[in-house]
């Protein structure tokens, strides 16, 4: 009985290993796709329009609402004015719908632009949509050149926010 309960725990932890890993489409120095997305006021933001002008974080989460993306959405929200002072953009993207954002940025007072890409197009370009369908919680930051300059897999998500903050400033 014993040896059955080990040979199903290995089981269970190859298949948890394997649907954990990452295998991103996009690699540092590759060209970040370029999309237009709507956030949850029909607000319509366009990555390309900030070439030339500054770095931008563009970073995925699963699920608007859930303990981890409330924690990294909210961590962003707190430190926005550095951020805005530094005139780095942030576009929060997830594959929910319109009504679920607008909810998820009046219920924690999010005071930065999340966009809805549900029908995952965005998030299919960047390979970030994971095997249940939601996103995989990665961060790229893109430079002026529309080149993308850093991959985060986030795991630090109390950290998130001054990790991604860093990196983009080492790049103006």
């Amino acid at each position: 009985m014993l040896k059955i309960i080990s040979i199903i725990a290995m089981v269970v932890i190859v298949i948890y290993v394997v649907l954990a890993q990452t295998d991103l489409k996009l690699k540092v120095g590759d060209k970040a796709p370029d999309f237009t997305l709507q956030d949850a006021f029909g607000k319509s933001y366009q990555l390309s329009s900030y070439k030339g002008k500054s770095p931008v974080v563009v970073y995925f989460y699963p699920k608007a609402g859930t303990p981890g993306c409330t924690k990294e959405a909210c961590g962003i929200r707190d430190d926005w004015s550095k951020f805005k002072e530094n005139n780095i953009p942030i576009l929060g993207i997830s594959v929910d719908d319109k009504l679920a954002i607008k909810k998820f940025v009046d219920d924690y007072k999010l005071n930065f632009p999340l966009l809805s890409d549900a029908d995952k197009k965005v998030s299919k370009e960047y390979g970030v949509v994971g095997m249940l369908g939601y996103d995989k919680r990665v961060t790229f930051i893109v430079d002026k050149n529309s080149k993308i300059a850093d991959v985060i897999e986030v795991k630090d998500i109390a950290n998130h926010s001054k990790t991604v903050l860093d990196k983009a400033l080492a790049l103006k």
